[in-house]
């Protein structure tokens, strides 16, 4: 198994600045078959509720759902980064599958806990649609505006309800930006998109740490990009991770001109430090979208 896992390790192995320290990071191609297991002791589940607005429509108060993963020995007594992850068009809370005892994202992140590869983090999967009629078949630019809904109704629901690191939440002392460097916003296709456009180009002082898996339809390039970090001249990029597969003809031409030459365009990223376009074979499937999120997992609150 071991021999196995060394395989699929790529070649390229990034060396990142931690305090003075190497931290090493590695991205796989292919998720470990023990990484997909149950573990021993896993962490929890659970659908929440939290109230929200009709930010695409009437502003009118509605209530939203999401999943949310505790790990282990959850502490309310810690504090924990968190990692928002969003879904694509046609998807929702449940796409990502984390939905119960058998989810893929689970079961990666109880085993990458119990082995200490990472810290206990805690995983929110929101639907993306910031509106009232917030399913599948609801009107697809409500995407658009969610950037709305986290800074104003989840991310705060979130923070008042567990152990983060942000303080004071509901209160007029709560800073949503104080806590960025322990927020992390990924996502796959629609969701991808929206951590492109939303996260990075209007939401950099919310979030440190981006994945984005396979992103499309209509991802920012990486002119229109470099361009709307610039109006976030006080804030760092810690990481942008990305991944594509090379046979996807749904996204592979969207996310390639979203990163094309953006290392050139902004100082705020540098290829090799705190940025990767990985590209592996493969389509606009799980196969993919659930490898972007096992190698995240190892990325993210790593800086």
């Amino acid at each position: 198994m071991l021999r196995k896992t060394l395989i699929f390790i790529l070649i390229g192995v990034m060396v990142m600045s931690l305090g003075g320290c190497a931290k090493k990071v590695t991205v796989v191609d292919e998720i470990p078959a023990e990484h997909l297991k149950a573990a021993e002791e896993g962490g929890t589940v659970t659908l929440i509720t939290y109230p929200s607005k009709d930010y695409f429509g009437d502003m009118s108060d509605i209530t939203k759902q999401a999943y949310i993963y505790l790990p282990p020995n959850y502490d309310e007594n810690k504090q924990y980064n968190v990692v928002y992850l969003l879904h694509g068009i046609g998807g929702d809370i449940w796409e990502w599958g984390m939905t119960g005892e058998n989810s893929d994202i689970k079961k990666i992140m109880d085993n990458l806990i119990a082995e200490g590869t990472i810290d206990p983090f805690i995983v929110v999967t929101p639907n993306g649609r910031a509106t009232k009629n917030c399913g599948p078949d609801g009107d697809m630019n409500s995407f658009y505006v969610f950037g709305k809904e986290l800074r104003y109704s989840l991310i705060p629901y979130i923070d008042a309800n567990y152990a983060t690191y942000a303080e004071g939440a509901g209160t007029d002392e709560y800073d949503i930006t104080a806590a960025r460097d322990h927020r992390a916003l990924g996502g796959l296709s629609m969701g991808s998109m929206q951590t492109i456009n939303i996260g990075m180009c209007e939401c950099l002082d919310m979030f440190s740490y981006y994945g984005a898996f396979s992103s499309c339809p209509t991802t920012n390039n990486s002119d229109t990009i470099a361009k709307a970090l610039e109006e976030f001249p006080d804030y760092d990029i810690k990481y942008f991770y990305n991944l594509c597969g090379t046979e996807d003809g749904i996204a592979i031409s969207h996310h390639s001109a979203a990163v094309d030459g953006l290392c050139d365009k902004t100082d705020k990223l540098t290829d090799g430090k705190n940025f990767m376009w990985h590209t592996r074979s493969g389509g606009h499937d799980f196969n993919i979208w659930r490898l972007g999120f096992y190698n995240f997992s190892q990325i993210v609150f790593t800086r």
